[in-house]
């Protein structure tokens, strides 16, 4: 810029400082817009060399952009000034408003500091404005000041001039041109700034949805192909549990179409008993085996794991539930509890499974001195006996029965019907069977089991008992009989063993002797069968010897 008369500027040169201003805001990136910078001030301002130092994060400064000299660029650009060295130069010399001009005469003490600069030669002022190679002259770039702020904001740089085309110290036309120049500077280095953050963010945001959309499509087709079942619930709220969404794998365990299985919980699919399961297990996550319906109203076994899709702000949102087919699993295990529980040879309950039942119906009546000291330990402090069953606690008056849970067995009293009912249980014993064995062989005598087995079955009522106690002895428990209602039974059964068995085309004939005893609580299942067992005896020994057989 022109300046040898400063009242009077040249258009042209107004023109030029407009048009780099302009450039300076058009920039692309934070890098071309440092670079026009220190380009504006050698083409607008009439400066040949011009140096932007930009403050980094950690508040030293490095050489961003230079212009005017090569030589000196690819020797200075890049190195870093501390903050320490540049706020001391920027604190003193001369202050033309926000510039800051350090003559030769004072910038020797800086010879030696870590701020980056370049050496001119020239001969020594011939005049006073007259500028010396060592003279420097600082352009500090603030960002805008907020309201309120003061007259200026952060400091984010400093330009560096030297060498005026004219040979002088620029004058106050030149100062207020530089020093308005470096104010527009700063505003497009800060823009120029956001600019590149938010290139960056949008960059970063890019990047994210592209992996949220790879995720999305990773889990619909890990959801839609999974070769079991797969859905989605809502969680909380008045449609807890409602489907949203279902695989197809779910829909043809259960033979449901999709748009039929959004119309459900799976509250309305589960099997009665396993309700209370389900909602365990809902509520807190986790695996559980259920049943679930199927469209032909059958059930199948399957395994249930639940996990809580949470929202970051509003909690948790939907359960992604995970349905296994375990029908085979199950049936596998039910058969082994069930050849575990039941004799091999007929089916029917074997001698353990016989005496889990009947210790289920029976409680052990403990001592008045053992109930009391069970009952201390439970609560604390000492019962005291009330008479009967009762204890009560002391202080106060509540009354305590051990038994208050339960139901308790009881037998009919003496040899005639009096009309109480109880548990019955009916030994029976087959007569004649060992020579069946000797006779024809095992197999026939298995046969023979076999089909004894299936007539008591058939002979009693639903809910009744029929083991098999161990070789030729049979167990039945019925619930509900008086002494005559029991008697009639074992009659009954007897007469329908001794009807013919054919076997490999022979007819055989078994007998049968009953004993019938009576469970009551206080017994032990051995007791109860024991007492069977030799009522069972004393039939058999009551009986001609004839009458035990049929052959």
């Amino acid at each position: 810029m022109e300046a040898e008369s400063e009242p009077y500027v040249r258009l042209a040169s107004l023109r030029q400082l407009h048009q780099v201003m302009a450039d300076m805001n058009t920039a692309r990136s934070l890098a071309d817009t440092l670079q026009t910078v220190a380009d504006g001030v050698v083409q607008a301002l009439g400066y040949e060399l011009a140096c932007v130092n930009l403050v980094r994060p950690d508040g030293d400064l490095v050489v961003a952009a230079f212009s005017g000299n090569p030589a000196a660029e690819a020797l200075i650009t890049g190195r870093v000034g501390s903050r320490e060295s540049w706020e001391r130069r920027l604190g003193m010399g001369e202050h033309w408003g926000d510039l800051v001009f350090i003559p030769h005469t004072e910038g020797w003490v800086l010879d030696d500091d870590d701020v980056p600069q370049w050496y001119t030669d020239g001969p020594a002022p011939r005049f006073e404005d007259e500028w010396h190679p060592s003279d420097r002259l600082f352009a500090p770039m603030y960002t805008p000041a907020a309201p309120g702020g003061g007259s200026c904001g952060e400091l984010i740089g400093v330009l560096s001039v030297d060498r005026p085309r004219n040979g002088r110290r620029p004058g106050a036309w030149g100062r207020e041109a530089l020093q308005m120049y470096a104010f527009q500077a700063a505003i497009a280095i800060s823009n120029a700034r956001l600019r590149a953050n938010m290139q960056r963010a949008l960059v970063r945001l890019e990047r994210e949805q592209q992996a949220l959309r790879a995720s999305e499509e990773s889990f619909r087709q890990a959801f839609e192909y999974a070769p079991s079942g797969m859905a989605i619930a809502e969680m909380g709220g008045d449609q807890h549990g409602r489907i949203l969404r279902t695989n197809d794998a779910l829909c043809r365990l259960l033979g449901r179409p999709a748009s039929a299985m959004r119309r459900y919980a799976f509250s309305d699919l589960v099997h009665p008993e396993d309700i209370g399961t389900l909602l365990r297990t809902s509520a807190e996550g986790g695996r559980a085996e259920l049943r679930l319906g199927r469209r032909d109203g059958t059930y199948v076994w399957v395994s249930l794991r639940n996990s809580v899709v949470a929202d970051a702000a509003d909690g948790p949102r939907f359960l992604l539930t995970h349905v296994e087919d375990i029908e085979e699993r199950k049936r596998r295990e039910l058969q082994l509890a069930h050849r575990a529980s039941h004799d091999s040879l007929t089916g029917l309950p074997n001698s353990a499974e016989l005496r889990a039942r009947l210790s289920s119906r029976l409680c052990q009546r403990p001592t008045q001195a053992g109930a009391l000291e069970s009952v201390d330990a439970a609560y604390g402090h000492p019962l005291h006996d009330t008479g009967g069953h009762g204890f009560d606690f002391r202080p106060g008056t509540e009354t305590y029965d051990a038994y208050d849970h339960h139901v308790h067995t009881v037998a009919p009293e003496g040899d005639r019907d009096d009309g109480a009912k109880g548990l019955a249980v009916l030994f029976c014993d087959l007569d004649g069977f060992k020579s069946i064995n000797d006779r024809f062989g095992h197999n026939a005598g298995d046969a023979v089991l076999i089909e004894v087995a299936r007539r008591l079955s058939g002979g009693v009522r639903d809910g009744d008992t029929v083991a098999r106690l161990g070789g030729d002895e049979f167990v039945v428990l019925a619930d509900g009989l008086g002494r005559a209602d029991a008697q009639d039974l074992a009659v009954r059964l007897r007469n329908e063993i001794i009807q013919p068995i054919r076997v490999d085309g022979r007819a055989m004939r078994v007998g049968a002797s009953f004993g019938i005893g009576w469970a009551h609580c206080g017994m032990t299942a051995d007791e109860v069968l024991k007492s069977a067992d030799e009522r069972m005896y004393v039939e058999k020994r009551s009986r001609p010897k004839q009458h035990r057989r049929a052959g």
